[in-house]
């Protein structure tokens, strides 16, 4: 993904506009050299210039200007604003410009942007779609055009167009978040999109850049809400990510319920094992949800038939307190064993397991509420609280060796109004391995968000899946257009 600082250029300027309204314009600089020069320290690889001056007489109104600022910085640039002729790309483009920015030419006139893109290739020209209440703005975002905008993307994409940037003018410059959805669309059409317009943090960027081939930052660069050199150095892309459905087991039951209260019958264990693996889930999780509670045993002999349905990781959880019940546990098919309440009563059970087992078969789930401002850890089946704090707790049991933790948010458990990504961006930054986040999903939307701004390395669901809400194939499919790295 490429980072791309932008310049708007009036009267020499180095300007902001918000929502694209001449009147709301912020002075940031005398000198737009000065500037280039200071993101091009920063490490930026390419910049984003826009005569507006141009885009709001017709024609470029700073041209001499923008041709010197090329020629004397040393990373490609993007030109827009008032390019109505082709003299004019071509002058640009001999003076060094990467690329052109078509916008009000580009909806208005289908054979000058044919002619364009026969006369200089699809690489080098990028039509810029400008929205306003879903309808294409013209004209430096003042007019409105007359042609629809599913219908102008269907006629771009048929004469050749490659290159797209999309702006919500609604958002821009107003740091209240991009138009995410609009930025799918248009990257569901087969384009290759450069996104613009609301971004305010670097959440925003990576969530853009996981389905955008770039992304244009402006006020918030110049607000200092992102620091460039810092989100250049990230990696928005990381490890493959996993979904792994729930099945929480009580007396031989699939059970769902809000807040850990109020199960109702979700179906046979095995047989929901058995879809889930078909379906493509990643990994599953048995929790035997009132065996630490009722002091006994995780039910074996269910463990033992979910294995032989299933060929995908399993996790198993749920009244384990010795090294027996693990040795058990994965005698019976288990892959992993998950640790909750005896964890807690016991934390050298962890160290001694993951020195025995290893500590890819070791996970610690966490339970988890908040009082009083603080989040504490739970046990037993989430009824009885403890004095840990769940920061202080999660980077103990990494220390012990674990090695994943599965991190519930029993005030989000079964509400499905998406995940505590305060919580969960906390504890995956703090620790060095896994987390898997549970409670609250209740959209895929809430999936991706998990991902990208809780820094989740997994994602578990249950209600959502076993009530037939979302398929997984859905889900992996929609995580997909983010270019999360997932297995589909």
């Amino acid at each position: 993904m490429l980072i791309i600082p932008a310049i708007d250029i009036i009267n020499g300027e180095c300007v902001r506009l918000t929502q694209g309204d001449y009147d709301k314009k912020m002075v940031y600089g005398k000198d737009p050299l000065v500037m280039a020069r200071k993101f091009v320290d920063a490490g930026a690889k390419f910049l984003h210039i826009v005569d507006l001056d141009g885009a709001k007489s017709g024609r470029p109104e700073n041209k001499d200007l923008i041709v010197k600022l090329v020629k004397k910085i040393k990373v490609p640039v993007q030109v827009g604003g008032g390019i109505r002729e082709i003299s004019d790309i071509a002058e640009y483009l001999e003076a060094g410009v990467e690329r052109i920015i078509l916008g009000t030419k580009a909806i208005n006139d289908p054979d000058f942007l044919k002619n364009a893109l026969g006369l200089f290739g699809a690489d080098k020209i990028v039509v810029a779609l400008d929205l306003k209440n879903g309808k294409l703005m013209t004209n430096g975002w003042i007019r409105s055009a007359t042609e629809d905008f599913e219908y102008c993307l269907l006629r771009l994409k048929a004469i050749g167009v490659k290159n797209l940037m999309v702006t919500d003018v609604t958002k821009d410059g107003t740091l209240e978040r991009p138009n995410f959805e609009l930025i799918r669309e248009v990257v569901d059409f087969g384009f290759e999109v450069i996104a613009a317009g609301g971004i305010k943090s670097e959440e925003d960027v990576e969530i853009l850049g996981n389905s955008s081939q770039a992304v244009v930052l402006g006020k918030a660069l110049y607000e200092n809400k992102i620091d460039l050199n810092k989100i250049l150095q990230k990696n928005f892309f990381g490890l493959t990510k996993r979904i792994i459905p729930c099945l929480d087991v009580k007396n031989g039951k699939v059970v769902k319920g809000v807040n850990f209260v109020d199960l109702k019958d979700a179906g046979d264990p095995v047989e929901l094992a058995k879809k889930y693996a078909e379906e493509g889930a990643d990994e599953l999780v048995f929790l035997d949800i009132s065996a630490s509670l009722e002091d006994r045993k995780t039910m074996l002999n269910i463990v033992e038939k979910v294995a032989k349905e299933i060929f995908i990781p399993f996790t198993v959880g749920g009244g384990v307190s010795t090294l027996l019940d693990i040795k058990a546990l994965l005698n019976a098919g288990a892959d992993k064993v998950a640790l909750n309440t005896s964890a807690v009563l016991n934390p050298q059970l962890i160290s001694r397991a993951a020195k025995q087992f290893g500590s890819q078969c070791v996970v610690v789930a966490i339970d988890v509420k908040k009082k009083d401002d603080n989040w504490k850890v739970f046990i037993k089946g989430g009824s009885e609280e403890t004095e840990l704090s769940v920061l202080n707790w999660a980077q103990e049991v990494e220390k012990l060796g674990v090695g994943e933790i599965l991190l519930t948010s029993m005030d989000r458990d079964g509400t499905k109004k998406g995940f505590d990504l305060e919580l969960l961006k906390i504890i995956s930054t703090a620790v060095g391995i896994p987390v898997i986040a549970s409670g609250g999903a209740g959209s895929m939307e809430d999936f991706r968000d998990a991902f990208v701004l809780g820094k989740a390395d997994a994602v578990l669901a249950a209600s959502l899946f076993h009530f037939g809400e979302v398929s997984i194939k859905k889900l992996k499919n929609f995580i997909n257009l983010f270019n999360i790295s997932i297995r589909l």
